[in-house]
C-alpha cells in the first residue's frame, strides 16, 4: 500500500496554484486544449463549499486525498474539455463508465451525454422518473443542476478500501438547494447522497473502467421536497 500511495501522489500532483485539488488546467500540456466555454474554468466556489463542509480532510500525499483529487481532475475533464484527445485522467480507447450495474459507456459516449446524464439514466418508466435524462442534453444538464445548486455540488472521498489498480472507494456528494429544480422551488435545504465506487487504472494510472454504485433517490428526495413552482399562486391573482 505504501508504493501504491507514493506512485498514485507522483502521478496525480501536478496541482497549480490555480486550483489546489485539480491538474490538468494549466501549464504547457494544456496550450492546445479544446476548452467548453473558452477557457479553463475556475472552482472557488465549489471548493468553498467542499472546504466548509466536508467531512474529512486527508493529509496531503495520503491514497485517500490522491484519489479524491484524481476524480475531481477527471470530472473537470468530462466537463470542461470537448475532445477526448485533450484527457489526461482516462485511457480513452478501454475507458468505460459504468453506473449501477447498466451497460457501460465509452468515453466518446460519456462526452456526448454529459456527466449528469450519464450518472442520472434510469429504466424506469416514464411516469415514474424524477429526471429524465434521454430528454436532456449536455448542456441542458449543467444548467438544471447549477440553477439548483448555485453554490455548486461538492464531493468527497469518506473511504478508500483498495489501492491500484483496483481503486474501491465510498463517497459523498453535496451541495444547497437555493434554486428553482424541474417546477420545484429552493427550500435551501442541504441535499446529499452516498455511493460506492471501482476505479481501474493502468499502468500510468489512467482510469480504464469506473463502476458506481448509488441511489438516485437520495439525491431527488431532496430536490423534489419544494413545492410547485406552479402551485404558488400570485397574491395578486387570487
Amino acid at each position: 500500500m505504501e508504493t501504491s500511495e507514493k506512485q498514485l501522489s507522483a502521478e496525480f500532483q501536478v496541482i497549480t496554484a490555480a486550483d489546489k485539488y485539480r491538474s490538468f488546467l494549466h501549464g504547457d500540456e494544456e496550450q492546445n486544449t479544446r476548452w467548453r466555454h473558452g477557457a479553463p474554468p475556475t472552482y472557488h466556489s465549489v471548493n468553498r463549499l467542499f472546504e466548509q463542509g466536508r467531512t474529512k480532510e486527508w493529509a496531503k500525499g495520503s491514497l485517500e486525498e490522491v484519489v479524491q483529487n484524481a476524480i475531481k481532475s477527471w470530472e473537470m475533464e468530462l466537463s470542461h474539455k470537448t475532445r477526448i484527445q485533450d484527457f489526461k485522467t482516462i485511457s480513452p480507447d478501454k475507458f468505460k463508465l459504468i453506473v449501477n450495474g447498466r451497460e457501460g459507456l465509452s468515453a466518446e459516449e460519456t462526452l456526448k451525454v454529459g456527466s449528469y446524464n450519464a450518472l442520472l439514466k434510469s429504466s424506469m418508466p416514464e411516469e415514474f422518473k424524477y429526471y429524465k435524462a434521454d430528454q436532456e442534453s449536455f448542456e441542458s444538464s449543467h444548467d438544471v443542476f447549477r440553477s439548483a445548486l448555485p453554490r455548486g455540488f461538492a464531493w468527497e472521498v469518506l473511504a478508500v478500501y483498495s489501492g491500484p489498480p483496483l481503486i474501491s472507494f465510498k463517497f459523498r456528494h453535496w451541495g444547497y438547494f437555493e434554486g428553482p429544480f424541474k417546477g420545484h422551488a429552493p427550500t435551501g435545504d442541504l441535499v446529499e447522497f452516498f455511493g460506492v465506487g471501482i476505479l481501474k487504472v493502468d499502468e500510468s494510472l489512467r482510469a480504464e473502467d469506473v463502476e458506481i454504485y448509488y441511489d438516485p433517490a437520495e439525491l431527488f428526495g431532496g430536490l423534489l421536497k419544494g413545492p410547485s413552482v406552479s402551485a404558488q399562486k400570485c397574491p395578486f391573482h387570487t
